[in-house]
C-alpha cells in the first residue's frame, strides 16, 4: 500500500518550476514561430497554429500577429518552419524586436486506429527564450487526448462498419484541432509549470 501511494506521489506531483529568469527578463512581446512538426499530418502546423495565439495573449503578452510573421519569414527565404526555428535570436530582435522568442515542436498530432478504437492525441513542447540574453526562460509540456469507442452495439460487423465510418470522418476534418485548446491549457495554464501572467494581465506576476 504504501508503494502504490509512493508511486501515485511521485506520478502526480510534478516539481515546481524555477521561474528566476522568467521574472528577470520580463517579457511584455511574445513571438510565436510555426511549430516544427513530428507528425505525419501535413495540416498539423498551420492548423495548430491558430489556435496558439489567444491562450498566450490572454496569460497577458503582446503576440506578434502569427500570419504575418509567417509571411514575411517565407518572403525572406525561410519556407517551412524547420528553417525558420533556425534563424538567429539576434537577427529575430533586430528585425521584429521582440522580448521572447516562443518555440514550439509538436510531438504528436493527429488520429491513430488500432481495430476498432479511434485516438486523437495532440501533445506539444515549447520553450520560451530571451530575445535579449538568448537564455530559455521556460519550458513546458502540454498533451491532451481525445479516445473514442465506435461499438456499434453488440455487433463486431456494426463496430467495424462504425470505425471504418469515423476514419472517414476524421480524414476529412481536423479532430486535433478540436482539442488543441485543451493542450494548450496544460501547457500554458498547469500551476507552478505554465507560463506566468504577464504584464497586460490583471493579475501580472512582474
Amino acid at each position: 500500500m504504501k508503494q502504490l501511494l509512493l508511486l501515485f506521489l511521485v506520478v502526480s506531483c510534478a516539481t515546481p518550476k524555477d521561474y528566476q529568469n522568467f521574472r528577470a527578463a520580463k517579457p511584455r512581446s511574445i513571438l510565436i514561430l510555426p511549430p516544427m512538426s513530428q507528425s505525419t499530418d501535413v495540416r498539423a502546423t498551420y492548423n495548430y497554429l491558430s489556435t496558439v495565439t489567444f491562450p498566450v495573449a490572454e496569460k497577458g503578452f503582446y503576440v506578434f500577429p502569427v500570419a504575418l510573421i509567417d509571411q514575411m519569414m517565407k518572403e525572406n527565404g525561410m519556407p517551412s518552419a524547420n528553417e525558420m526555428h533556425q534563424a538567429s535570436v539576434k537577427k529575430l530582435r533586430e528585425v521584429i524586436n521582440p522580448d521572447a522568442i516562443l518555440y514550439l515542436t509538436l510531438e504528436k498530432y493527429g488520429s491513430s486506429y488500432v481495430i476498432l478504437d479511434s485516438t486523437t492525441t495532440v501533445t506539444v513542447s515549447g520553450k520560451l527564450i530571451s530575445a535579449v540574453t538568448g537564455e530559455v526562460i521556460w519550458e513546458g509540456r502540454g498533451s491532451a487526448t481525445d479516445g473514442s469507442s465506435s461499438s456499434g452495439g453488440n455487433s463486431v460487423a456494426g463496430a467495424l462498419i462504425g470505425a471504418i465510418v469515423k476514419q472517414a470522418i476524421n480524414s476529412t476534418t481536423d479532430r486535433a484541432h478540436e482539442i488543441a485548446p485543451q493542450a494548450n491549457y496544460n501547457l500554458f495554464y498547469t500551476e507552478d509549470q505554465g507560463l506566468l501572467n504577464g504584464p497586460y494581465h490583471p493579475q501580472a506576476s512582474y
